[in-house]
């Protein structure tokens, strides 16, 4: 690539057909390759075209900026205002209080304590972290109150 054609790839973005802000970095503007616009008379071998293209790509990298830049914005306050951000969790308390009962049970499978509880084994597990110890750490000792004897 000589020092001429270098310069003609631009780092912005342009609108595409479906409306999507797309980056413009491959579209090379020289006249072996011209783009022209077949609804906004935009002809690339002409410096006039070239220059209303840069402007609409410079607009449409701007837009998406403050688009960003609103995100941003919005998530901030929503924090400050004290709401949850993101996907709701898939257990509540209570639904995990029920699993560590059910799961003190031996005869109950971690199968179908998920099913009843309406949520995945990879999700118990998620959310009941005793369980990756094994299961008899959940299930109380049959005699309480003692301690264990050193040998």
């Amino acid at each position: 690539m000589d020092r001429h054609s270098a310069d003609r790839f631009r780092p912005s973005s342009i609108f595409t057909k479906r409306g999507q802000l797309e980056p413009a970095r491959r579209v090379r503007l020289t006249t072996s390759q011209p783009f022209q616009s077949l609804h906004e008379s935009l002809d690339t071998t002409t410096p006039g075209g070239r220059l209303v293209f840069h402007v609409f790509a410079a607009l449409a990298e701007f837009i998406r900026e403050l688009i960003v830049q609103g995100t941003h914005e919005g998530l901030a306050a929503a924090r400050a205002r004290g709401e949850r951000i993101g996907r709701p969790p898939a257990m509540t308390e209570e639904q995990v209080r029920h699993a560590r009962a059910l799961l003190t049970d031996p005869e109950n499978t971690i199968t179908s304590i998920a099913k009843l509880l309406g949520v995945s084994r990879t999700t118990l597990y998620k959310y009941v972290p005793e369980l990756a110890a094994g299961r008899n750490s959940l299930v109380p000792s049959t005699r309480p109150g003692l301690l264990p004897t050193a040998k």
